[in-house]
């Protein structure tokens, strides 16, 4: 009995560190990019502007709930940084995403943005 309650605790132990794990691990560009490109048509376009409770707005709404932690927001803030500069001539629409959508996302979205110093 006790091996088993050893081995419970074990496994107990490892499942919590991988929990702490990932919900300490940075957001990654796949998944912002992923949640962006909801809004390609937009980002592309620029019409129709996306409004609250479209495809786009709920993904930028999903990616904002994924930014709770300050590497977090850095992690999203570079990958967001990357886009634009990806995509520079639709830079304007990208960074007018959020305030469409009526979120925040706890920094400004702007060629000059240093992500770095993003709290």
């Amino acid at each position: 009995m006790e091996s088993f309650r050893n081995m419970m605790l074990v496994i107990v132990s490892v499942f919590l560190l991988g929990l702490s794990l990932i919900s300490s691990a940075a957001v990654d560009c796949g998944t912002v990019t992923s949640f962006i490109s909801a809004c390609s048509t937009f980002v592309t376009y620029g019409s129709p502007d996306p409004i609250p409770g479209s495809p786009c707005c709920d993904a930028v709404v999903s990616l904002n709930n994924l930014v709770d932690a300050a590497e977090d927001r850095r992690s999203v803030c570079r990958c967001i940084m990357g886009l634009i500069a990806t995509y520079n001539p639709n830079a304007t629409a990208i960074a007018t995403l959020p305030g469409f959508c009526g979120i925040s996302l706890g920094f400004t979205i702007h060629p000059n943005t240093d992500c770095q110093h993003i709290p």
